[in-house]
């Protein structure tokens, strides 16, 4: 059996986890990085992840430390203006329309959209370039043993991983975490998302557009043009039974459906993926760390895709963790520094997950009083202008 030693193994690579493993091994640090499936990179193959992430201003830092930026900094749509619509009428119609425009607190957008199975290739590409990082796709955790010292990982290719850090980003069903017996709390609201892209004829000039109207929000968020047309991708949130209904539709009476979800502000949208189905949750962990373990990503929380907070959260996540490990090379992965690294950032996840969890619980309202008095607080709090700026610094994370 071959033993090997790193200073940090991060188990998961989805986009998480590969930019954990890209920021640690830039910043100095030896990594291996397993996942049991190996990343689909191409947005026709089967399994492919058709959800779009918005990295948002303060996460492009930690990108360009990690040179992962200048990459995928080529294949993303700029989110300069995000705007809300109110369709909780009689009919799906908008009746209040509001924009919140970057420009208010800031000269850069509010961040940039890329597809996740991009990411993919993009990150994969940089880390076989990377002499630190050791990326071994196909190879999954298989038990986890930690003592005062090290992480002790046996992978499923007979491999036992000797590691300072263990890093968990290994999804809302977390190995690591089910192995440290770290309990979680979770939400279910009876939702799934459908995500999928589309096409169509009118140019989205870089807005993302929410729009609300019953079972969750409809979701466009700009894309680079497909061959020539504009381009986007959409998550749009149902009641379970509702989106498996949806789903299951031929093509043709798909599109009649999502044109009038969209409310046709961008012209007829055209199909133009396969369509994901995911289950929507709220969920914390107990703690975001163990012995010679930290928890990031859904392997610490898990939110509705709302406001683009999902991903942007996990590299908060990394962000602090390698701010942490910067002040403990020599004691990597200790108490003190595990600690401090729950003490950050558990606080912050369990009320940014409650906001989340208000505003999906009030984009789900079907009885016409509540979504009357969604419609009126949106049209109260965009009139305000200091409350429009907070509200826009809290999305991104900032004050």
């Amino acid at each position: 059996m071959t033993r090997i030693a790193t200073d940090i193994l991060v188990s998961g690579g989805g986009v998480a986890g590969l930019t954990a493993a890209a920021a640690f091994a830039s910043a100095g640090f030896s990594v291996i990085c397993v996942d049991p499936q190996p990343p689909v990179t191409s947005a026709e193959a089967e399994g492919a992840d058709l959800r779009s992430t918005a990295l948002l201003q303060p996460s492009i830092p930690l990108l360009q430390a990690a040179g992962l930026w200048p990459r995928l900094a080529p294949h993303a749509a700029p989110l300069q203006v995000m705007r809300i619509i109110d369709a909780g009428g009689p009919t799906a119609t908008p009746r209040v329309v509001k924009d919140f425009d970057a420009a208010d607190i800031s000269n850069q957008p509010f961040g940039w959209n890329l597809p996740n199975w991009l990411l993919r290739r993009e990150m994969v590409a940089h880390l076989s370039r990377l002499r630190r990082a050791d990326f071994r796709p196909g190879v999954a955790t298989r038990t986890v043993l930690t003592r005062e010292s090290e992480a002790l990982v046996t992978l499923s290719d007979g491999t036992r991983v000797s590691a300072r850090l263990l890093v968990a980003a290994d999804g809302r069903n977390s190995p690591v975490r089910e192995a440290l017996g770290i309990g979680v709390h979770t939400r279910r609201y009876g939702q799934k998302a459908l995500a999928f892209t589309v096409t169509h004829p009118i140019p989205h000039n870089n807005v993302s557009t929410e729009i609300h109207r019953t079972g969750g929000p409809f979701t466009l968020v700009p894309l680079p043009d497909h061959k020539g047309s504009p381009a986007s991708a959409v998550v749009w949130m149902e009641t379970g039974p509702e989106a498996q209904r949806l789903r299951a539709l031929p093509v043709a009476e798909f599109e009649a459906a999502l044109n009038d979800r969209s409310c046709g502000i961008l012209g007829p949208l055209r199909l133009n993926s396969q369509i994901n189905l995911w289950p929507i949750i709220s969920q914390v962990a107990d703690r975001m760390s163990g012995e010679r373990t930290a928890l990031m990503a859904e392997a610490a929380h898990v939110m509705p895709p709302i406001g683009a907070q999902g991903l942007n959260m996990s590299l908060a996540d990394l962000r602090v963790l390698l701010e942490l490990a910067a002040d403990h090379k020599a004691d990597l992965g200790s108490p003190a520094m595990l600690d401090a690294y729950h003490r950050r950032r558990h606080c912050e996840v369990q009320a940014r997950i409650t906001g989340i969890d208000l505003l999906n619980r009030a984009s789900m309202a079907g009885a016409p009083a509540w979504r009357d008095l969604r419609a009126k607080l949106l049209d109260a709090m965009y009139g305000l202008a200091p409350v429009r700026r907070t509200l826009m610094r809290a999305g991104l994370g900032v004050r």
